[in-house]
């Protein structure tokens, strides 16, 4: 009886840090859908086209909705002792995790599509828009600078662009080494060899990867300890109303 308790408590607390971390989920998508302009102030640049599609604020208050009646459904079911919420509770961690799951392997599936999608959205924004859009031109020159790189492949992303024909067949400086010595045309820019930002973000996660690899893992043990806890107390409630 008492394993029964200590466990039934930890589920309790347990899910009720869920509910509250999803109140203030849901409380700062409610803040970023009333007040978006203050909201935007503290995040990088980003076209009107590029934020039409996705919705930060609708996406946090869903989520915290479903963190919340989560929370609540555990708490409740261990609380009253009610077989109905537990089952409730475990079967939607099992589908979180069978989705998480899918998504992984989907992930690792298409990994080698990875820079062909990305490439085909990136290049048409380098060669018409950078140079013309100040938004994306300070975008890419700020990812350009802190990651010393150049386009999203190379220089050549830029060849025949809008910023290379507006400034007489010149690249952008970090495309180049030592550009405010020597011109950064074609000719120093193939000898400047700067690499693609691309790879320079393969190469900033794989240095993280440990850190993501054990959120993840940590993510899942949760996840796990939560459904082995429900299960617990309904098979006890099972076995209590036998």
């Amino acid at each position: 009886m008492g394993c029964f308790t200590f466990v039934k408590v930890v589920m309790v607390v347990f899910n009720l840090l869920i509910c509250l971390a999803g109140i203030c989920m849901a409380t700062a998508g409610i803040w970023v859908t009333v007040n978006e302009d203050s909201f935007m102030e503290v995040l990088p640049p980003f076209t009107d086209e590029y934020l039409s599609h996705v919705n930060v604020g609708i996406f946090s208050i869903t989520i915290g909705a479903v963190m919340m009646l989560l929370g609540m459904l555990g708490c409740c079911g261990a609380q009253k002792e009610s077989k109905c919420l537990l089952i409730m509770f475990f079967s939607i961690i099992l589908i979180i995790c069978i989705a998480e799951a899918a998504a992984a392997i989907v992930s690792l599936a298409y990994s080698s599509y990875t820079e062909i999608i990305l490439k085909a959205w990136a290049t048409p924004g380098l060669k018409e828009q950078y140079g013309k859009d100040q938004i994306l031109t300070d975008l890419w020159n700020s990812t350009m600078t802190t990651l010393q790189c150049c386009g999203f492949s190379n220089y050549t992303d830029f060849s025949e662009s809008f910023y290379y024909k507006q400034n007489g067949a010149r690249y952008p400086p970090t495309c180049c080494v030592g550009p405010e010595l020597f011109r950064c045309d074609e000719d120093n820019a193939n000898f400047s060899s700067v690499v693609g930002c691309f790879k320079q973000i393969v190469k900033v996660t794989r240095r993280n990867v440990d850190i993501v690899g054990g959120i993840a893992a940590g993510v899942t043990a949760i996840e796990l300890a939560a459904m082995g806890v429900s299960m617990y107390l309904y098979c006890y409630l099972d076995k209590k109303a036998d």
